[in-house]
């Protein structure tokens, strides 16, 4: 079993910037894939970055890509989200979630544990 805590989240106005990061315990996540995901009040659960555990490869959705990182400290066993240029949009529960798969991660189904989540609203 792992269980994830994610912090990081709070109100940001926007083109501000915040850093995400996803704790774990009860298990190394060196042979986890990590992903984060968000859901906006009404809207259904996104994908919004990844990272492989074997090669460390990384995947963002386009809405994302270019202004989010995602990143990991397997010595630290945490997953980091560091997000730059927020944007309204981008208000969301935002969750981690770990995966024993290297494929498939843009899709929640793919993912074994999850956290509770951490807000994120960006003020336009």
């Amino acid at each position: 079993q792992v269980q994830l805590v994610e912090s990081g989240g709070g109100l940001v106005q926007a083109g501000g910037s915040l850093r995400l990061s996803c704790a774990a315990s009860g298990r190394t996540l060196s042979t986890y894939s990590m992903g984060w995901f968000r859901q906006a009040p009404g809207k259904e659960r996104e994908f919004v970055a990844a990272i492989r555990w074997s090669g460390g490869s990384t995947y963002y959705a386009d809405s994302v890509k270019g202004r989010f990182t995602v990143s990991r400290d397997n010595a630290k066993n945490a997953v980091y989200l560091q997000m730059n240029s927020l944007k309204a949009e981008d208000t969301a529960v935002y969750y981690c979630a770990a995966s024993k798969r290297i494929i498939g991660l843009r899709f929640g189904s793919s993912y074994d544990f999850w956290g509770q989540g951490t807000q994120v609203t960006v003020s336009s």
